[in-house]
């Protein structure tokens, strides 16, 4: 864990991920909070572009809030210990690496600060799975953590832990309004999404987008080539995209 602990009572904790829901969910909690009643939760994949890191880091400072990073490993490491890519509903390294090092981290931290929201920037919009999962969910209510998503215990809403949803009826527009040009500023290159760079589990077509964007795409590949031929698969299998990649650095200079 990087960052110290405050030792004032925080009111809201906002995972952050450098996207746009998250940190519209961060500029809420501050419209209704000071800095200091707020504290921010970045869970480090190893994956994300630098933009996305600096990002993160610019925008805690800017709104004076305390940021704490979790890593329990990297997006590397994971798929070498299942010897698989994430898909489908293989989502191991969402689940290693962001639920369950923030899971312990929510649990250990009720202990510490007592009773305290966790606001979430999900959004119905997103998909058409999200928008009947969370059917029904207001932005203003409070709901138990399992309640929200069935990976975290039902103990951490004993322990005082409750999920809200601030931004679950925005729509796209609504949150880039809302930012005002503070955002990712990978949103301006073209990607639909930020995080992982690329999310492995994510369309094939974005995949290629973040591959062939930089160096730290094509470093990304080099490491995905990898992880998939220690499954027996190639990176892209798309008949659209399979076999291709920006190979090694010094070619595509």
């Amino acid at each position: 864990m990087q960052g110290s602990i405050p030792d004032n009572h925080i009111k809201i904790v906002v995972p952050v991920s450098g996207g746009k829901d998250s940190q519209a969910c961060l500029k809420l909690a501050l419209a209704e909070n000071s800095p200091d009643e707020v504290l921010a939760l970045f869970c480090d994949t190893g994956f994300e572009h630098p933009i996305t890191y600096a990002h993160v880091k610019k925008i805690c400072i800017d709104y004076g809030v305390t940021l704490i990073t979790l890593s329990a490993g990297t997006v590397e490491s994971i798929c070498t210990k299942y010897k698989r890519l994430p898909g489908g509903g293989a989502r191991h390294c969402t689940d290693e690496l962001k639920i369950r090092p923030a899971k312990f981290f929510y649990k250990y931290f009720a202990m510490h600060n007592g009773q305290y929201e966790v606001w979430y920037g999900m959004r119905s919009e997103e998909s058409k799975e999200r928008k009947k999962k969370y059917r029904g969910k207001k932005d203003n209510m409070l709901y138990a953590p399992n309640d929200v998503m069935n990976k975290y215990p039902k103990y951490l809403n004993d322990l005082g832990v409750s999920f809200r949803l601030p931004v679950i009826n925005f729509s796209t527009r609504e949150i880039f309004k809302l930012l005002n040009g503070e955002q990712n500023e990978l949103y301006s290159k073209g990607f639909d999404r930020v995080g992982c760079f690329p999310c492995l589990a994510s369309g094939e077509a974005w995949q290629m987008m973040a591959f062939y964007f930089d160096e730290t795409g094509k470093k990304h590949f080099k490491i995905a080539e990898k992880l998939a031929d220690l499954a027996g698969r190639e990176v892209l299998t798309t008949l659209k995209y399979r076999g291709q990649g920006p190979g090694c650095a010094l070619c595509c200079i």
